[in-house]
């Protein structure tokens, strides 16, 4: 089983690394749902951990349809993250009528150049996530698909979880749960989508609360929670 765990800076990184995150995914404007963060922490968190990190590539939060200029400042990015040294990116966007934006998502697989590529959760808010399931499968640079099954919570969205599961597993593509999933609800998730690979956020920070530091002792309780046996 994968964990993925946000971070928003160093600190953040070292200790998800430390309390035994598998990856991280690093962001900015966290209570915004994540932003590009700076060149110096992209630079600075690569420079301290030794898991993989993927870097948000977001920037703004008004809404996943992006134009010219945000194009511009998208591409640029990702170079940043590859000369960095960036594991990967996440990254979404859509048309305006809700779609997957295959113009631009072909564009920017062009510039991951063998980084992962994780097409976030742009994918809940299209208005048919099975067919973008079926257009992002075409793009063989995309290695995961961050999501909440279209729902708020990923266990409201469990159902759609699993037949996105489902219709990846022959694929290059993971499916990454999350949103809403908690030490108490996640083994059980587990068993019912057939997850490989979680993201967690607010879910092992202290309160619950995304802008608090992250919690050893969520993070041991989870750990446990996530082995094979539970």
């Amino acid at each position: 089983m994968i964990l993925e765990v946000i971070a928003t800076n160093v600190k953040d990184a070292i200790d998800a690394q430390e309390f035994g995150a598998n990856r991280i995914e690093l962001v900015s404007g966290i209570a915004e749902g994540g932003l590009t963060p700076s060149y110096s922490t992209i630079k600075n968190v690569i420079k301290n951990v030794s898991i993989p990190v993927h870097v948000m590539i977001r920037p703004h939060s008004r809404s996943f349809t992006y134009d010219q200029y945000d194009e511009e400042v998208i591409l640029s990015d990702i170079d940043i993250c590859k000369e960095l040294g960036a594991s990967g990116i996440v990254f979404g966007a859509l048309t305006k009528e809700k779609s997957i934006d295959e113009n631009l998502l072909g564009k920017v697989c062009k510039r991951t150049n063998g980084m992962n590529f994780t097409f976030h959760r742009a994918i809940d808010e299209a208005n048919d996530i099975i067919a973008g399931i079926h257009i992002l499968k075409q793009f063989t640079e995309i290695t995961h698909i961050l999501t909440s099954g279209g729902m708020n919570s990923a266990i409201d969205g469990e159902e759609v979880i699993k037949q996105m599961n489902d219709l990846t597993k022959e694929s290059n593509i993971k499916i990454v749960a999350g949103s809403g999933l908690s030490i108490y609800n996640v083994a059980k998730f587990i068993q019912q989508t057939n997850v490989n690979e979680v993201h967690f956020g607010s879910g092992v920070r202290k309160n619950q609360s995304s802008i608090e530091k992250i919690d050893s002792y969520m993070m041991e309780k989870l750990i446990e929670q996530l082995k094979p046996n539970n």
